[in-house]
């Protein structure tokens, strides 16, 4: 069926909202993310009090920060319950369950699949290219024996956390506004804001908070393209899935989150110097991601 105001090249993004569109009432959405936020807050107080051993604040501030390997495992995989007060969500409010948030179980691993095969490739490309050393030398960080054992574990966490991110972002709360709206630059614009929203952080970014959180809105809507184009979230969590490797496990940021990379920059997000620059290559590596991903999906 059309949907009147619908772009012809989102006309798959319906098998996503046609679960939805008997209940568009937009109190739905409100109580989603509350539930949602519940469940969350809940279950991590919950989580951070057996990992740290009932209050240790060394521990705690490992778990915070993600500064060291078990640490970011378990602050990675605390995003499980993300994806299950979203299935919680949907079930209670809209009679739906998870798998209708992602869309066709096959269609979704094979999209993901090709996607991510074509920005693995992309990402060799770019790895052998200058510069390599991003503007200064790399520091090692955890020891590549030690590094190749994690990494199982590693892409298995970081596979929660994209997945979980985009459930909520480019599932469950798109796919809610959709079924209300018709505007695709309603229900891409207000979840992509609400995604550069979670990434503003002005207390550890400094000046570069605005321009990190423009990174994630624009992130959030090319991902949300993405979804409206394929009918499923797979190609979304495989660009999100190749990012945040890229940026958690491989080269990551020595303030923060890095507890698994095999290298560390030696500068920090509030940079404002090497890192803004990097971030304007970044962007334009996003796009380059974003246009590999459309590719891979017409084979």
């Amino acid at each position: 069926m059309a949907i009147r105001g619908l772009s012809s090249k989102y006309v798959c993004h319906e098998k996503l909202v046609a679960p939805v569109r008997p209940y568009p009432e937009l109190w739905r959405i409100v109580v989603g993310m509350v539930t949602v936020g519940v469940v969350v807050v809940t279950l991590n107080l919950i989580l951070l009090a057996v990992v740290t051993g009932l209050g240790s604040p060394e521990q705690m501030g490992a778990y915070e920060t993600g500064s060291t390997t078990f640490a970011m495992l378990v602050l990675l995989s605390s995003f499980v319950f993300v994806t299950f007060g979203v299935a919680l969500a949907v079930r209670q409010l809209q009679h739906r369950g998870l798998q209708t948030v992602i869309g066709d179980r096959a269609v979704a691993l094979l999209q993901f699949w090709r996607v991510l095969r074509a920005l693995i490739v992309l990402g060799a490309v770019l790895f052998v290219l200058p510069p390599y050393d991003m503007g200064a030398p790399l520091v090692p960080n955890v020891p590549f024996a030690k590094w190749v054992l994690l990494l199982p574990l590693s892409l298995g966490a970081v596979l929660i956390q994209t997945s979980a991110e985009e459930v909520l972002f480019r599932g469950y709360l798109q796919q809610s506004l959709a079924a209300r709206f018709n505007t695709p630059w309603i229900w891409m614009g207000i979840p992509s804001f609400a995604f550069a929203v979670g990434h503003y952080a002005p207390a550890a970014a400094g000046e570069n908070a605005l321009l990190v959180a423009g990174w994630a809105f624009l992130f959030g809507i090319l991902s949300a393209d993405l979804t409206a184009r394929a009918g499923t979230l797979g190609p979304a969590i495989a660009m999100h899935f190749a990012n945040n490797a890229t940026a958690l496990l491989i080269i990551s940021l020595p303030d923060g989150l890095g507890g698994l990379a095999l290298y560390l920059l030696q500068y920090d997000i509030a940079d404002t110097g090497v890192l803004r620059q990097w971030l304007m290559v970044d962007f334009a590596v996003m796009i380059v991601s974003w246009l590999t991903a459309r590719l891979a999906l017409r084979r």
